[in-house]
């Protein structure tokens, strides 16, 4: 669909500017407030159009700017004249750069945008080795989240005899989340020399990640007859006991087969928590999934069967390099990305989505 004429567009931002003035006042309203669901669904209509407000304002600002300069250029001298267009031409450069930043904001959003991410780390092929680096990744995006200002809230986890991680399941909450975080689904790979090898062999092992926005209560309710809730005892790497209690927790949800466990905490009661949380968001995932599948043949999931072949990024150690292979970004500083430098990858991956959301626009 190509862009509107700009008589469109400065309709659409009066109808918005409307529309956001209205939000405001119902915000207050004490029939919404009292409502949780349409507060929160109102609540997050209202900021998504903030920002395309405020711009929209500044971006009229300019303009107006440049039709006071038009009309004082007719009774300017000649050194005023100079200085008025030496304004106006700085404006029209202000007034391009701020259409392009409206082009991208009126693009369609992401109906997760805002929302927390749940993310799960799993060793796939390669045996211990395909565990080390389920850690690896961990800690890349424990170092990330530091970096970068978002708080990490570790759910659950299962170490593997050597220190790796079977698979690892945490929360991310903070600005943009969502925004960076979902490209990082899929299945990564990792060529070295395991430290399992004795004759100084590169292998190549996997792990697959898969990106949850978190589901809040709110956005589905889940029936307590539908659950199934077993109870045990937590264990660590090679079955020892870490827990005397019965704290550990799986959870089944009946009519779609998913199941949850959780064992890091060592209240029963913790544990129940996280699980359902991390049921309600797969439960979500499971159903989005499903629209898009409905609307088009060429989905795919997330993880796939977590095989080499299916990569999305490979890690290559002997020649410290990464490769992320959706847009062919290759960077000779893995000691970096896997310290938490992964600024330079994820920009170029939001860079990617919006030329190409851009370029859809205007074809």
């Amino acid at each position: 669909m190509a862009f509107a004429s700009l008589g469109q567009v400065l309709d659409r931002l009066a109808s918005l500017e409307q529309e956001y003035a209205e939000l405001e006042q119902r915000l207050g309203d004490p029939s919404i407030t009292s409502d949780n669901k349409r507060f929160v669904e109102l609540s997050r209509r209202y900021a998504a159009l903030g920002d395309i407000v405020g711009l929209s304002k500044t971006l009229r600002g300019k303009h107006e700017d440049v039709e006071t300069i038009k009309m004082l250029l007719s009774e300017a001298s000649a050194d005023e004249k100079d200085e008025l267009r030496a304004e106006s031409n700085a404006l029209d450069v202000e007034i391009l750069a701020l259409e392009d930043e409206l082009k991208i904001l009126l693009l369609p959003k992401d109906p997760n945008e805002g929302r927390n991410v749940i993310v799960e780390i799993r060793g796939a092929e390669g045996g211990e080795e395909a565990n080390l680096f389920a850690r690896d990744l961990f800690e890349m995006y424990t170092a990330y989240a530091s970096t970068i200002g978002w708080k990490l809230e570790p759910m659950n986890a299962s170490a593997s005899d050597m220190g790796g991680l079977q698979e690892v399941t945490f929360m991310l909450k903070g600005e943009g989340v969502w925004t960076r975080m979902k490209f990082e689904a899929g299945v990564h790979r990792v060529q070295r020399v395991p430290v399992t090898e004795s004759q100084g062999r590169v292998h190549t092992s996997s792990a697959t990640i898969t990106v949850l926005p978190e589901a809040e209560e709110i956005d589905l309710h889940i029936d307590p007859s539908d659950l199934r809730v077993d109870v045990y005892r937590a264990s660590g790497a090679g079955g020892q006991h870490v827990n005397k209690t019965e704290s550990a927790v799986r959870m089944t949800h009946l009519p779609t087969g998913i199941v949850v466990a959780m064992q890091d905490e060592k209240s029963q009661l913790q544990n129940r928590e996280r699980a359902l949380k991390v049921l309600r968001s797969r439960i979500l995932q499971q159903q989005e999934e499903q629209r898009r599948q409905e609307a088009s043949d060429a989905r795919r999931d997330q993880t796939g069967s977590g095989g080499r072949s299916e990569k999305i990024r490979t890690y290559n150690f002997k020649e410290n390099r990464v490769t992320d292979h959706r847009i062919g970004l290759t960077l000779h500083k893995l000691d970096r990305v896997l310290a938490g430098e992964l600024d330079e990858v994820s920009d170029a991956l939001v860079h990617d989505e919006r030329a190409r959301q851009l370029q859809d626009a205007e074809s």
